[in-house]
């Protein structure tokens, strides 16, 4: 087979006709053997959130959102189709999709979240594709539009699936690989996969960076790119520091560093597949196709070697004191980390001293009591909500004082090793330590 490119497109390229129409330019302007991957369009999946929280909580159909849902939608193929026959072929082909998940819901029992989610989330990305591909057909844009359950195999995790890479591989070999011989251009779905009853399954929030490098790893590709609303990868995100700069080259280590600590530019999960078999990385901007963009690759060193800033908001602080005065030790720590992971909580930051021990994690409302009940069993809590946490990789003397406004920020914890600076901190206009 000739050379194979990847790519994948956001919610936020696609989120608008004219955003589906420059996506497709992007496609038309290189003529090359690829797999296309996109996510739902816009902030679909927060709809579709709201949509399963209510059925959960108090089994009942969110009307209001299912009609955001469907103006949102159809407002972008009015946008897209010039002919009222494909136009009105499109919105019923919406409709139908958005039907099929309402149908779906009512026979799931509510009381099982993760099946729900996994079950109806998915739909966001059937609609974005689908519309995409009437699009693509009506302007006579050769491809193929299929299914990514029919392609990414995992197991019954759900909300949080591990790939079966076997079953996956062999899945490809059989429906993805005649395809490719036949089109140059293959659409299908990010986030998504399914286990081997046919159960849907997702692979993580913002997990569509993930399916294309799933995709890239299985057919061998050439490179990957993600196709962003930025130049590339910077060094801080834009929103929060105003004096930033691209990274031309990153190593595939330091891009599974930044993904760990939280940039949100990658998903934590992409980079591994990819190293594995050297294939390279492409970060570009849709919004200006040209710009040379970021490489992550199996390059030495991160060029250039400059601070780079990570910032995670509405995070917890959780204080664990025994209560008889007596000394943390592995056992404890042991007891802790099984209550977390109960939760499936990720620690981003932890410190211990003698007598207590201290984890940081994003913050969990839900689980948040629950974890503090069981703990409270055995020991004493303290906690603080609506923390901020800044990471800086390759730090230098001044960084801390260009991330943190220190009129502002109490500093809670700070970490340094040879390489990266970890800061916990509170608003100081908004003290908030609880006791439990």
């Amino acid at each position: 087979m000739e050379e194979l490119f990847v790519e994948k497109f956001g919610g936020a390229s696609v989120n608008t006709a004219s955003a589906v129409r420059n996506v497709v330019s992007i496609l038309k302007s290189e003529s090359k053997k690829r797999v296309v991957v996109v996510s739902a369009m816009g902030k679909t999946t927060n709809s579709l959130e709201r949509i399963i929280n209510l059925w959960h909580k108090e089994r009942l159909v969110n009307e209001k959102e299912y009609d955001d849902l469907l103006a949102y939608h159809y407002g972008i193929v009015e946008g897209l189709f010039e002919d009222e026959a494909l136009m009105k072929d499109c919105k019923e082909l919406v409709q139908s999709i958005v039907d099929e998940s309402l149908a779906k819901m009512l026979t799931i029992n509510p009381n099982d979240y993760d099946f729900l989610y996994d079950s109806l989330v998915s739909y966001g990305e059937r609609i974005s594709t689908s519309i995409i591909s009437a699009y693509m057909t009506s302007i006579h844009y050769p491809h193929k539009h299929v299914f990514a359950q029919d392609l990414i195999k995992t197991d019954n995790c759900f909300r949080n699936s591990k790939v079966l890479w076997n079953r996956t591989e062999e899945s490809i070999k059989q429906n993805l690989n005649p395809l490719l011989s036949e089109f140059d251009t293959v659409l299908t779905q990010g986030f998504i996969g399914a286990t081997k009853e046919g159960y849907t399954t997702t692979l993580g929030r913002e997990g569509s960076d993930f399916s294309a490098a799933i995709l890239a790893y299985c057919l061998n590709a050439k490179s990957m790119t993600i196709w962003k609303d930025v130049a590339g990868l910077m060094n801080a995100d834009p929103k929060r520091m105003s004096d930033t700069c691209l990274l031309e080259q990153v190593p595939y280590k330091e891009a599974m560093e930044l993904s760990y600590y939280g940039a949100s530019i990658i998903h934590p999960k992409t980079i591994k597949p990819l190293e594995n078999k050297s294939i390279p990385l492409f970060v570009k901007s849709f919004n200006d196709p040209k710009l040379k963009g970021s490489a992550i690759t199996d390059c030495d060193i991160l060029t250039p070697i400059v601070p780079n800033y990570i910032f995670k908001d509405n995070q917890t602080l959780l204080s664990i004191y025994p209560k008889d005065f007596s000394f943390i030790a592995e056992d404890n720590i042991s007891t802790i980390f099984g209550v977390l992971s109960k939760f499936g909580i990720k620690v981003n930051m932890m410190q211990n001293s003698a007598l207590s021990f201290s984890v940081c994690f994003d913050q969990n409302d839900n689980a948040l009591s629950e974890i503090i009940e069981l703990l409270q069993q055995s020991y004493a809590v303290k906690y603080n909500n609506s923390l901020k946490l800044v990471t800086i990789r390759h730090y230098q003397e001044n960084s801390i004082e260009n991330a943190i406004d220190k009129e502002r920020y109490n500093i809670l914890i700070e970490q340094k090793s040879r390489i990266t600076l970890q800061c916990l901190v509170e608003d100081k206009t908004y003290p908030c330590e609880q006791i439990s």
